[in-house]
């Protein structure tokens, strides 16, 4: 939504009374706007009373009458209140999952593997953000006005596709639409192998970035072979693959235990797989952290061993990147560790993953917490519904001391995870709720009575002095430490 520089009516607006503008004009409650923004309602209804005094209106309708006759003018952008001016932020993608036209659940879970891995490799391009897997699996089989979806993903460009298998062949048919009218800008059809899956995708994100350099006039310097990864060489290990990162996002200690499992399984089966290797690195020290496992320390050592793997195979894996400078800050400088983090931020600026990632090492090993806090916003601005980012923003609102907003993250965190329970706990104590503080230390207690305070500060490792503060400050008044 768009307005002229001249005589614009955001300029008398702050930056906060242009999003609450943006957002009740979208149709969004005062709730839900309250949610969004990680504000009371009632502030809400502040900002909204200032937003009518300045603009001169009097109702929500005349707010988005006002708004909406601006709309195809192209000056000025409403979610920054300034000028647009070509080349300056990215284009954003959605990538729709896949539909599976086959029937059996293996091709329904390999055509959403099939989605999520175009968004992994789109989200490559530095000049591209790309909406995370985890929003999109939301819109799975959705097939409303295509404007609508742009316009509540607040994408520019989605792409859709279909999957089907019969016997050996499968036939993949995608297309790119224009999310801002509605117009297909790249259609495609692939009648190929079983075998040839992976290369379908790989032609498919070529000719999506391809079409978008067109579009966009951004991608002029571009090299494909920096950014891909090596495909699979095994389907079988591919879906033991994607079943492992399913129980790896359910962070629960029996969906943690299947989720090594599972993706062992996987590398034991194509050894090159690095996106496997990664995961399982990454699961490792999800045990080593939340007390999933008996023995965190060889947890971590397995982890570290995983990530170097994963890097070994894919060097422009900043997951991979970012986990293994975290686990290995406290043997090296932190200056190092603060490059490597400012690494994968450069090569992978608009990919919500890496910045959530890093706003917990931000706030927890090498850097200053408040970036941390910033990294995670960013994040979540980029994809609204990935529960583990909210996750992130808890944390760091812990220890730069926003415990209100804490709290409010944390009740879109994954409600089982250990972690999840421990900042509950200590931001209530923060704010002398001791009541509400007992109740969330009893179910931590209960649900994983292995877990420590110490144990997470050593397993992730905690080492930043203003998190090791909080954190133990915390844990004291919450009773989760001796005095």
């Amino acid at each position: 939504m768009q307005f002229r520089v001249e005589d614009n009516p955001l300029t008398g607006l702050s930056d906060r009374e242009r999003l609450v503008a943006a957002k009740f004009a979208e149709g969004m409650t005062y709730r839900e706007i309250s949610e969004a923004l990680f504000i009371a309602p009632t502030t809400v209804r502040t900002h909204l009373s200032a937003i009518y005094r300045k603009l001169g209106v009097g109702s929500k309708m005349a707010l988005a009458i006002l708004l909406a006759d601006h709309r195809e003018q192209d000056s000025v952008d409403i979610r920054t209140g300034g000028p647009t001016v070509e080349g300056t932020g990215p284009p954003i993608v959605a990538v729709i999952p896949f539909d599976n036209l086959s029937g059996e659940e293996r091709w329904t879970r390999l055509a959403d593997g099939l989605s999520a891995d175009m968004m992994a490799d789109l989200a490559r391009y530095r000049d591209l953000a790309v909406v995370a897997r985890q929003t999109m699996l939301s819109y799975k089989g959705r097939h409303d006005d295509i404007r609508s979806i742009g316009r509540e993903l607040n994408a520019d460009y989605l792409l859709e596709g279909t999957l089907q298998a019969a016997g050996s062949r499968l036939r993949i048919s995608v297309q790119l639409v224009d999310a801002r009218t509605g117009v297909d800008l790249w259609t495609a059809r692939y009648d190929r192998l079983v075998e040839d899956l992976f290369e379908v995708q790989d032609t498919v994100t070529e000719n999506v970035v391809n079409v978008l350099a067109n579009c966009c006039g951004k991608f002029a310097r571009l090299r494909t072979d920096i950014v891909r990864r090596k495909p699979p060489a095994n389907l079988q290990a591919y879906d033991d693959y994607l079943l492992g990162v399913e129980q790896h996002n359910l962070y629960t200690r029996a969906s943690h235990e299947e989720a090594v499992q599972l993706l062992s399984r996987a590398v034991d089966l194509d050894k090159d797989l690095a996106r496997g290797w990664t995961v399982l690195g990454m699961a490792y020290s999800v045990g080593a952290i939340n007390a999933f496992t008996d023995d965190p320390s060889a947890a971590i050592e397995h982890s570290i061993l995983c990530l170097e793997r994963a890097l070994t195979l894919d060097a422009g894996d900043t997951h991979a990147r970012i986990c293994l400078a975290g686990l290995r800050a406290a043997q090296v400088d932190l200056d190092a560790t603060a490059r490597e983090y400012d690494l994968a931020l450069a090569f992978a600026p608009n990919d919500a993953d890496t910045l959530a990632l890093l706003a917990g090492e931000r706030t927890f090993v090498a850097g200053d917490p408040r970036a941390g806090y910033e990294l995670a916003r960013r994040a979540i601005r980029l994809n609204p519904h990935v529960s583990w980012y909210y996750s992130m923003l808890g944390r760091s609102t812990f220890v730069v001391g926003l415990y209100r907003e804490c709290l409010a993250a944390l009740t879109q965190a994954p409600p089982d995870s250990p972690a999840t329970l421990l900042f509950l706990t200590m931001a209530h104590a923060m704010q002398g709720e001791m009541a509400q503080a007992a109740k969330f230390a009893t179910r931590l207690a209960n649900k994983s009575p292995d877990f420590t305070v110490e144990g997470f500060i050593s397993a992730w490792p905690v080492i930043n002095p203003p998190a090791l503060v909080a954190i133990r400050d915390g844990a004291r008044r919450a009773g989760l430490l001796g005095p």
